[in-house]
């Protein structure tokens, strides 16, 4: 693989996708997972062990929490981001072990730090639409590298998108770096996040977009 994805979903739209037991989401950006943007050299034999990040735990549940379950004992959703993401970024020394994986992710968000970049911008949660052009201009203006961002498409017989996830890349050296793929090149990673029944894809720049404060 060549770059990482950060990926931080907005929990009021994530819960908005799917009926699960979401219970009052964080209404700030949590952590999706960090990708790498191919699954190979992956050690599926690797198992998940919830030990390994015991001093990670408080800040886990804070910025990575389960955000479709609302039990805090949970650790499935992490199970799952290891299995699939954690054990083919463990190729790189500073992401080869659980605590490591885990720790750094939460240290890049950290220093992403989204959710007071978009409050400086002043695109917060609200019942009016953004433009999606304006929302990327921020960010890009902000960070100097292009993120990825990813909508709901509008209902049926609605004309707003929903803004659902917003991923930031990162080289080997986890220095940021523009998501934008070269013509012709493929990004087979991920194409759609499904959660539910709903699909999150990448946002069209032409529609207007809802950043819902609460689940409707």
């Amino acid at each position: 693989w060549k770059k990482l994805y950060l990926a931080h979903h907005w929990p009021v739209t994530v819960c908005k996708m799917s009926a699960n037991d979401c219970q009052d989401p964080p209404k700030y950006w949590t952590i999706h997972g960090l990708w790498p943007d191919k699954s190979e050299d992956c050690n599926r034999t690797w198992h998940f062990n919830v030990t390994e990040i015991k001093d990670l735990m408080s800040d886990m549940r804070h910025y990575w929490p389960d955000v479709l379950h609302s039990s805090l004992n949970r650790t499935q959703f992490w199970k799952h981001e290891w299995d699939k993401h954690g054990t083919c970024a463990a190729t790189l020394e500073v992401l080869n072990s659980q605590k490591k994986y885990f720790g750094k992710a939460l240290e890049l968000y950290q220093h992403v730090d989204l959710n007071s970049c978009l409050l400086k911008a002043g695109i917060k949660p609200s019942s009016s639409y953004y433009q999606m052009t304006a929302i990327k201009e921020a960010l890009t203006r902000f960070y100097g590298v292009t993120p990825k961002i990813q909508c709901l498409p509008p209902e049926e017989g609605q004309k707003a998108q929903t803004i659902g996830q917003i991923e930031f890349c990162f080289t080997k050296e986890l220095q940021l770096r523009n998501c934008t793929t070269p013509k012709g090149g493929s990004n087979i990673m991920q194409a759609h996040v499904k959660l539910g029944t709903e699909e999150l894809s990448v946002c069209n720049d032409d529609l207007p977009t809802y950043y819902p404060s609460e689940v409707q």
